[in-house]
């Protein structure tokens, strides 16, 4: 089995980091190897302080995916259905307090404020009060609670808006 055949089959099952080190240097053989999943390519002759740049330039790339993934692993979002599942269990949730959990979740460290908030989910934030939104967090985290009291993924942040919290 070929290195593209091989990547091709670990791709079905793991989302490892992969570099290519190969003697195929043309550059049909390069844009093939990172169109299919490899994460870097590099080709013979190669300097072995440069693989060592770009492992650790891979590994630092897993390790910042890794941190925004990890944090959202209890949410699993589905646009199409309009379903988030937290923990495994489907949430009930009114079209305001989805809206709002999938602004959250899709820029998990940017704190928003409640006019922000307003801006993205209202159709006409102008006709609302700004503690709408902290009606809907309140719901919100309820709804969170039923499903693991211990924990409280939503964080207030005083004066400045509302975040997912690690």
């Amino acid at each position: 089995m070929n290195g593209i055949d091989l990547l091709r089959e670990l791709r079905r099952i793991s989302n490892m980091p992969v570099i290519f080190l190969t003697a195929r240097n043309t550059e049909i053989d390069r844009i093939l190897g990172l169109e299919m999943g490899a994460d870097d390519y590099v080709s013979k002759p190669f300097s072995p302080r440069e693989v060592v740049a770009r492992v650790r330039s891979v590994l630092r790339r897993m390790q910042a995916a890794t941190t925004v993934s990890d944090f959202l692993t209890p949410f699993q979002l589905d646009k199409q259905g309009l379903h988030i599942h937290y923990h495994g269990s489907l949430l009930m949730l009114t079209r305001y307090e989805f809206l709002i959990l999938q602004t959250l979740l899709e820029d998990p460290l940017r704190i928003f404020s409640r006019m922000q908030l307003m801006q993205i989910i209202w159709a006409a934030p102008d006709h609302s009060l700004e503690r709408t939104v902290d009606t809907h967090i309140k719901t919100l985290r309820a709804k969170l609670a039923e499903v693991r009291p211990e924990t409280q993924p939503i964080r207030t942040h005083r004066g400045q808006g509302y975040s997912l919290q690690p």
